[in-house]
């Protein structure tokens, strides 16, 4: 790093211990932001008074154990192949995971991309392909684009089981919850790329939330974060951003188009917060014949989650890893529990690697 960008960060760093007149509550909802707090140790460089909560924003992370468990149940089938990213297959069901039924014979593949499923359809007409779809507004055009295609191509043998989630109204559930007491967010970049800035403006709107879309380099964090100091300190909350070397204004319109062809917003379940209203996506209804849970007849039990596991109050920001009970002991990323040690975006997973010997008293 240069004398010149040293100098640079420094400034912020003044800038924010300057602003920062009265204790501040700043989540982040992304678990690349997470991941980059601890690689270039930002909660050591803030003043005492700002504390930094990690909110729900791994794909991996949320998706709930009863959904690994209707894809498990799909998997066990003779007649279907289950493709999903890489992530999914060590995250735990109520029983077991992908990747320990894959090793009993399931036959459960790896992707890169959704387009593959396509190939893997084509390949395989005496089966089913079935696509796990996960992830938020970042993957969710790349899966209606599959849906296109696969309609477009009449493949009778392929569906997706969609699990898709939108972030604003998590964002909303989180603005909401008196024990939280968020003063503001810093947003996630990726789905910034696809939404814009608009779908934040709630945020300042209705709650009276601060909120900042930020890159993934330390500095862009500490720009976000200075940028919410100033609108906590003036008292006039907007939706900002940090980023607009990739984030327009407007989003991106193509990928906002190809989700509105092939999706409508529906209820989704959020592993450990629990359900809440439109932060799913629903097939509309010329796609139903894609629709795995249609197409399957599958139902999708209530599950309990591990004994112990607090997943959820790691991800709702009510507590740090260090409080759940399992971690590091019972829980590790070699043998997890739950599904925020799992993913290298996961919160339980970066304190792991990151801030596992620290002080135990340490909460920020």
């Amino acid at each position: 790093m240069s004398t010149r960008d040293l100098a640079r960060i420094g400034s912020i760093l003044k800038a924010i211990h300057k602003m920062t007149e009265r204790p501040m509550i700043l989540m982040e909802v992304c678990g690349t932001h997470t991941v980059s707090i601890f690689r270039h140790g930002i909660r050591e460089l803030l003043p005492s008074s700002i504390r930094l909560l990690s909110g729900p924003g791994c794909p991996v992370c949320v998706t709930d154990q009863a959904d690994i468990d209707a894809a498990l149940s799909l998997a066990r089938r003779k007649d279907t192949l289950i493709a999903t990213y890489g992530d999914m297959l060590r995250v735990p069901g109520s029983r077991t995971s992908l990747a320990e039924e894959r090793s009993s014979g399931s036959d459960i593949r790896i992707i890169t991309s959704a387009s593959q499923c396509i190939d893997l359809a084509m390949e395989h007409p005496d089966r089913e392909v079935i696509f796990f779809a996960v992830g938020f507004e970042t993957t969710a055009p790349a899966t209606a684009s599959l849906v296109l295609e696969a309609s477009r191509k009449e493949l009778p043998n392929l569906s997706v089981i969609n699990f898709h989630k939108r972030t604003p109204p998590v964002l909303e559930a989180l603005a909401m919850d008196p024990s939280l007491k968020i003063d503001g967010f810093i947003l996630p970049g990726h789905v910034s790329v696809i939404l814009g800035h608009g779908p934040y403006s709630f945020l300042a709107e209705k709650y009276g939330k601060a909120s900042c879309i930020a890159g993934f380099e330390g500095e862009d964090i500490l720009l976000a974060i200075a940028d919410l100091c100033l609108q906590i300190r003036e008292g006039r909350p907007r939706a900002a951003s940090v980023y607009p070397r990739a984030v327009r204004p407007e989003g991106n319109p193509m990928a906002l188009e190809l989700m509105d062809r092939v999706f409508l917003s529906g209820p989704a379940k959020w592993r450990g917060i629990g359900p809440i209203q439109d932060s799913g996506f629903a097939f509309r209804k010329e796609f139903s014949p894609f629709d795995a849970r249609i197409k399957w007849d599958l139902h999708i039990p209530e599950t309990e989650p591990p004994e112990g596991c607090r997943c959820g109050d790691v991800l709702s920001g009510k507590i740090t890893p260090r409080e759940c009970p399992l971690f590091s002991t019972a829980c590790t990323p070699v043998k997890p529990v739950g599904p925020c040690m799992v993913s290298s975006e996961g919160t339980c997973s970066a304190y792991f690697r990151f801030a596992r010997g620290g002080n135990p008293d340490w909460k920020r």
